[in-house]
């Protein structure tokens, strides 16, 4: 679950308990109006609610991330919407990137662009947001120590339209480029400029973007270099887009009005699928039965497939459970109860791929390792219960508990008794079918497995790092729901993720090994060294793998064409048309 290049994906549909008017805040319950507009179903329950096009760690989603990139397009935008991942420049604001024959360095060629104001993109915008990064690292969300903005040592203008920025040594050109150069989005300088020094500014444009009733009205956010502009943007969570005018970039929109619709339930959202009142919208996995219901009024079906991971991160610094967790034997116990299989087979309707590791395995790639394809932990409670009784563990009452703390490992005291609990979304039919059939095997190994819910955004808000002494660290397990998935760029590094005080290493997972072996996929040009990485996390069990799912099942009004549906899971109405 990237913050930027990398980012978390909370988009599960959800099931029912209320009607379409509370269900659809704010919503259209009417068709489009013409070939002019379109009505796009938001996921369920996870409504945007942030603008600044600079991740944040209570902002995780990519909703917020694809809206932004609708107002103000990346240095370098990476998608899948061509049917492939790569550089899209008609959606980017550079047009080249020249690496030196040392890869330590890149010269940038910005386009003839300009902002929505007439003033021209430069060089000085690109400097502008990478001088607020270098100035507030720590509360941005794509941060990991030692790698942007740290490995970039200078910013050197050449002029208006090229700058070259220099790295503190040599980088594999094709991770900088992917997961790091896509990461800059071009700035306003002169307008969102207030004067005072970086960390003014930054706090000036955060409590900004905090006032969400105030999007469609606040100067900051009307200079913009992307293809839409906001219209209105309710709280409830309903985003309605307009063309911007004077956009001079590539990806012309080719609908005029754009609203995005929020839903609480997935009950609300398929009832205006079928009233007609939504042209993009979902099912679940479990209602793949009666597709032909969709198709017959009019509609495609089609899955949206990503480059991707699933996983349920534990806290390592919880201060009741932290210390079983950082036993590599007790990980492997939980993960040898898990039946990835049968969760992907009968969950999730067989839209899913299992996933043992922290490279994505639903599609053909070099980066997978064969350590982490042939499953290191295969399903099998008799297994898992003899890693528990190995290592001082007995079960009393139907749960195990630590009777031998000399076995059990460091910290585990004498009587812990082996009881977890995650906090997941809420809501959702499959997600809880998933919690229930993880908690029924664990049962079977003796783990007590209870489960707590909340609405994605709280999810994300409640489960942080944190250190044991601070109260927020009570959480001891989380999930973002069953697409709640963390969507890699082309390059799949963990840099993020599982690197030591990463952005998004939500629960502090620390490895000096894995620490090493991320830092040289990110410098080696060679696949070795992230198989390596893969063969290591498949091993050590930073998290709870678990099956990755399609993002969405989408229903797609018959006549809206011109696009594929992006493998990194974000939307791009720019490339919506309707064809018939």
């Amino acid at each position: 679950m990237s913050p930027a290049r990398t980012r978390l994906v909370a988009g599960a549909v959800v099931s029912a308990s209320t009607l379409l008017l509370a269900g659809c805040s704010g919503a259209s319950d009417s068709p489009s109006a013409s070939r002019d507009a379109i009505n796009y179903a938001l996921p369920a329950n996870f409504t945007p609610n942030w603008i600044l096009p600079i991740g944040t760690a209570a902002h995780l989603n990519t909703n917020n991330r694809s809206i932004a990139d609708s107002l103000w397009e990346r240095l370098v935008a990476y998608d899948g919407s061509t049917g492939k991942i790569a550089w899209n420049k008609k959606a980017s604001i550079a047009t080249a990137a020249d690496f030196a024959a040392d890869s330590k360095s890149v010269t940038i060629t910005l386009g003839n662009r300009h902002w929505s104001d007439g003033k021209p993109i430069t060089s000085r915008d690109v400097q502008f947001w990478f001088d607020l990064i270098k100035a507030n690292k720590a509360e941005w969300a794509g941060y990991t120590p030692g790698q942007a903005p740290d490995a970039w040592t200078s910013f050197k203008t050449v002029d208006d339209r090229h700058f070259t920025i220099t790295f503190d040594r040599a980088y594999n050109p094709q991770w900088m480029l992917a997961n790091e150069l896509s990461e800059i989005t071009p700035l306003p300088q002169h307008a969102w400029d207030k004067g005072g020094d970086a960390k003014q500014v930054w706090k000036n444009l955060n409590d900004a973007a905090k006032n969400i009733s105030g999007y469609a009205s606040d100067p900051l956010w009307k200079v913009i270099s992307g293809p839409y502009a906001v219209k209105s943007f309710s709280t409830a969570g309903k985003v309605v887009l307009t063309a911007n005018k004077k956009y001079d970039g590539g990806e012309k929109p080719g609908i005029s009005t754009v609203n995005l619709l929020p839903f609480t339930t997935a009950d609300a959202e398929k009832n205006a699928l079928r009233s007609g009142s939504v042209d993009y919208g979902y099912i679940e996995a479990t209602d793949l039965d009666q597709k032909e219901s969709f198709t017959a009024q009019g509609y495609e079906v089609k899955p949206w497939s990503g480059w991707a991971i699933t996983y349920m991160p534990y806290n390592f610094n919880n201060p009741a459970m932290g210390a079983v967790f950082k036993q590599l034997y007790a990980r492997q116990a939980v993960q040898h109860s898990i039946d990835q299989a049968s969760l992907a087979k009968v969950v999730l309707n067989g839209t899913a791929v299992v996933g043992y590791g922290p490279i994505p395995q639903g599609q053909a790639s070099d980066f997978v390792a064969p350590e982490q394809k042939n499953n290191p932990y295969p399903f099998s409670t008799d297994t898992a219960r003899n890693l528990l009784t190995e290592h001082g563990w007995t079960e009393q009452g139907g749960v195990m508990t630590c009777t031998e703390p000399a076995k059990c490992g460091e910290g585990v005291a004498e009587g812990t008794k082996f009881e977890m609990q995650v906090l997941s979304q809420s809501g959702s039919t499959v997600t809880d079918n998933m919690m229930s059939a993880i908690q029924s095997s664990l049962a079977k190994t003796g783990i007590k497995f209870s489960i707590k819910t909340a609405p994605v955004n709280s999810v994300l808000s409640q489960t942080p790092q944190c250190t044991s002494d601070q109260p927020i660290c009570k959480w001891q397990l989380s999930f973002f729901g069953t697409a709640g998935s963390w969507y890699f760029n082309a390059f799949p590094t963990g840099d993020s993720l599982f690197q030591s005080k990463g952005g998004s290493n939500f629960g502090n997972y620390s490895n000096p090994d894995v620490d090493k072996l991320i830092s040289a996929s990110t410098t080696s040009s060679s696949n070795q060294a992230i198989q390596d990485y893969s063969a290591a996390l498949a091993k050590d069990l930073p998290v709870i793998w678990l099956p990755e799912p399609v993002y969405q099942v989408s229903v797609v009004k018959n006549g809206l064409g011109g696009f594929s549906q992006d493998s990194l899971a974000n939307f791009h109405p720019a490339e919506w048309k309707w064809t018939s």
